[in-house]
């Protein structure tokens, strides 16, 4: 055999092999690309386990490799078998993701018009993809949830709501709801104050507090509202009389050495003050103050479940410096330079007097802040809060269970205070109101005591 022979024969063989290496590299490919085995990942996001008069149901799907094909949504009770959502994805192509990677999609549907029933039922999500796995069955996948259908809204009843009403002012609303797993509570012009079990026995009853802002020109939508684990709502009007108030006005003077005085307090805090020292005190005085009432309301927003306090709030003893709601302009070298309203008591005394809990309570916040300076505040439970400030010294911390009448703090001048005073204020879900209420033993009796006990009847 000649040398050219063998060689020819050695490249077929070469050329054999690389053939072979480049068929087999195809068909590994094609199997990858064509029979790959990942099924598709699908969730069903529901708000509970509940499904009520008008609920939504957010579905989603993916699959990176070869994309999906078709989902469809289904919901059975019984011998039904309803299709909430049905959707197809057409070939982009031949290789990769040909199918769509990816799909969210929100369905809302109304049970009672689907001609389903209250009682359970089960939620389906199928979907498939793009793969020839499986004599071209592609890959599937199907998850269910179980779930309860329940168009029903609960049923309130109201058993004693507030008369009269007025700026500042403080009431109760008391009622009933038959489904006991509500969120419910009262609106009053937008306003949402939660609902608590009045804690005398009765499962099915609630009592909510409610503040009306100083600022307050009428409350004329007022409802009680019970929404329950479905999503269905009830909302039951009820009617207070609306009865308007003055408040004071009042003319504070700034003058130089006040300024000098307070102002490196307040840039210890705030840092990005500029400008002289009025421009740092209008800044105090008006973005301050917004951050800090802003900060104090959502301090409310988590309030102690059971009732706290028994009786009258305390009182510090001494006089009146400033009033609630007072409507203040203030002067700097003979101008009006701005215009705030005093959302609290201002109390003097002697100088770094003792502060009590005018009630039982719990801390929620003892530190400095801002125009308040040191401050202390406490839940009293139900959404009713008291607030301590301009203290000299804080005695607590946050989390500590007070008895009316211990010592949490001395007055003081912190903040924007002139003088050695206590500014206390009360606070109803947030909402300051006129502290004298809650200072009036028989202003509680005929506001919630009374009430209480006739609602049992």
């Amino acid at each position: 055999m000649s040398r050219f022979s063998k060689s020819s024969k050695k490249s077929r063989v070469t050329l054999f092999i690389f053939l072979f290496i480049i068929l087999a590299g195809l068909i590994g490919t094609g199997v990858i690309l064509f029979f790959e085995g990942e099924a598709p990942t699908l969730s069903l996001n529901l708000a509970s386990n509940y499904i009520g008069a008008e609920s939504t149901i957010v579905l989603s799907a993916q699959d990176r490799k070869s994309g999906l094909k078709d989902l469809k949504l289904t919901i059975t009770q019984g011998n039904k078998n309803l299709e909430l959502f049905a959707g197809t994805y057409p070939r982009s192509g031949y290789i990769g993701v040909i199918g769509a990677p990816e799909e969210t999609k929100e369905i809302t549907f109304n049970p009672k018009k689907a001609g389903l029933s209250n009682g359970p039922a089960v939620i389906s999500l199928h979907g498939s993809d793009y793969s020839a796995r499986r004599f071209l069955k592609r890959n599937q996948t199907t998850i269910s949830q179980n779930i309860i259908i329940d168009t029903t809204p609960p049923k309130v009843s109201i058993l004693h709501s507030e008369r009269y009403i007025n700026p500042g002012g403080s009431g109760i609303v008391i009622y009933r709801v038959d489904d006991k797993g509500t969120r419910n509570g009262l609106l009053i012009n937008d306003d949402f104050h939660p609902g608590f079990d009045v804690g005398d026995g009765r499962d099915d009853t609630y009592i909510a507090y409610f503040g009306l802002p100083y600022n307050a020109d009428d409350a004329s939508k007022t409802f009680v509202v019970a929404e329950d684990r479905a999503g269905n709502t009830a909302r039951v009007p009820f009617t207070v009389i609306f009865k308007n108030t003055k408040f004071r006005l009042d003319r504070i003077n700034v003058g130089d050495g006040f300024l000098t005085k307070k102002i490196p307090e307040f840039e210890q805090y705030y840092p990005k003050m500029s400008g002289e020292l009025i421009d740092k005190y209008l800044y105090t005085n008006n973005i301050v103050r917004q951050e800090n009432n802003k900060k104090i309301s959502d301090l409310c927003k988590n309030p102690h479940p059971e009732r706290l306090w028994n009786d009258r709030f305390l009182r510090m003893p001494g006089s009146s410096r400033a009033g609630y709601a007072d409507h203040r302009t203030y002067y700097y070298q003979s101008q009006s330079i701005d215009k705030q309203v005093h959302l609290g008591i201002d109390i003097a005394s002697t100088k770094n007097a003792d502060v009590k809990a005018s009630a039982r309570g719990i801390v929620v916040y003892a530190d400095y802040l801002g125009i308040y300076g040191n401050m202390v505040l406490l839940d009293h439970g139900h959404g009713v809060f008291s607030l301590y400030s301009h203290l000299s010294q804080i005695n607590v911390s946050p989390q500590d269970a007070l008895e009316q009448g211990v010592v949490l703090g001395l007055t003081g001048t912190s903040g924007m205070a002139g003088g050695d005073h206590l500014h206390f204020s009360i606070l109803v879900n947030g909402i300051f109101v006129t502290p004298k209420e809650w200072w009036d033993q028989h202003w509680l009796d005929v506001t919630i005591e009374e009430p209480l006990v006739d609602s049992r009847f």
